[in-house]
């Protein structure tokens, strides 16, 4: 096991967390400062105001969850990639900084990873063999994990991630930014009602595809003359149910496949009250056991990325401490 207490540190891209964790996973304190409200005006993250006000607010977020915390840091864990590299060069070289000058060890962690791990802050007794959905604004993807923390890709996005689509169809929409959460209180709104979207969905293959279903509703908005806000709540409430049932049944596909007993929903769209509900019906009917991590897990924290070093990193596996933009996580030794 790594030296705990341990700090934490995640700005992959336009949220600052830092974090404490001790044994088992125990949180002593956390910290996310949203760029939200800057990002807004632009309609999406801006990389290089992401990086500035990484390195504006990191220094005072760190010494907050220590003195919180009350604890000496053993080691420090932190998000080098995937992700935004002005945004993980903050991270990684304030990371490199403290850890040097305390002389105490640095763990490098994959975000995706990080995600995974959420679902140890809630449930430290899951255990690998499991089948997990990553869903975020820039991955989705199925990947198994086998007994021995091995990662099986079985499927992946071909073009947008769930998250992206979102983002898109909200901005198509005009329903402001960000995309996910605006599209998801649109189609509360749309009272039950919605529309068949003729968007070309890849039902032949493992793989997840958006595009078509974009095209399909960028192809219904340029039919009206002017949309309507009951319309476009309605559009909104078909766009995200198309894109969640398409989830479900993918993972269906992979659950059958797999004779998995078990399935982790993870990552910023696993907040989504509708993929929510319809996932723990999945998991109801195929009598499996499901976590989703609590809506503040879901999305990007430092407690993750502090929980998948407790969780992973018994020793030094000899990964590079340098900031990675695209980083595979098949690249990985193990999970967990």
């Amino acid at each position: 096991m790594i030296p705990l207490p341990v700090l934490a540190i995640e700005t992959s891209c336009d949220e600052t967390s830092t974090a404490v964790l001790d044994i088992n996973n125990k949180i002593l304190s956390l910290r996310i400062f949203s760029q939200v409200d800057e990002h807004s005006k632009f309609g999406g993250v801006v990389p290089e105001i992401a990086s500035r006000r990484h390195l504006e607010v990191l220094p005072q977020l760190v010494k907050e969850v220590i003195e919180e915390s009350g604890a000496e840091i053993k080691s420090v864990a932190v998000t080098k990639g995937p992700g935004l590299i002005g945004s993980l060069l903050v991270g990684v070289s304030f990371a490199k900084g403290f850890a040097y000058s305390k002389k105490i060890p640095l763990y490098p962690i994959h975000h995706i990873e990080g995600h995974i791990a959420a679902i140890f802050l809630e449930r430290p007794d899951w255990n690998a063999p499991f089948l997990t959905l990553v869903v975020s604004g820039g991955h989705t993807e199925l990947l198994n994990i086998e007994e021995d923390g091995k990662i099986i890709r079985l499927a992946r996005t071909l073009d947008d991630a769930a998250g992206e689509a979102f983002d898109k169809a909200a901005r198509m929409l005009k329903l402001g930014y960000p995309g996910g959460p605006a599209l998801a209180r649109a189609a509360e709104d749309a009272g039950g009602k919605t529309e068949i979207l003729s968007g070309q969905i890849m039902r032949h293959s493992d793989d997840f595809s958006f595009s078509g279903l974009k095209t399909a509703l960028r192809n219904r908005i340029a039919k009206e003359p002017e949309l309507s806000k009951e319309l476009s709540s309605i559009l909104a409430a078909s766009f995200e149910e198309a894109v969640v049932d398409n989830l479900i049944e993918k993972t269906l596909s992979a659950l059958n496949k797999t004779g998995s007993k078990k399935l982790a929903v993870v990552g910023g769209v696993a907040a989504n009250r509708k993929l929510r509900e319809k996932m723990k019906e999945l998991a109801n009917n195929k009598k499996i056991d499901i976590h989703i991590p609590d809506k503040k897990y879901c999305t990007d924290n430092a407690a993750m990325i502090g929980s998948a070093a407790v969780m992973r990193h018994r020793e030094d596996e000899g990964y590079s401490w340098n900031a990675e933009a695209s980083w595979n996580i098949l690249e990985l030794n193990r999970i967990v």
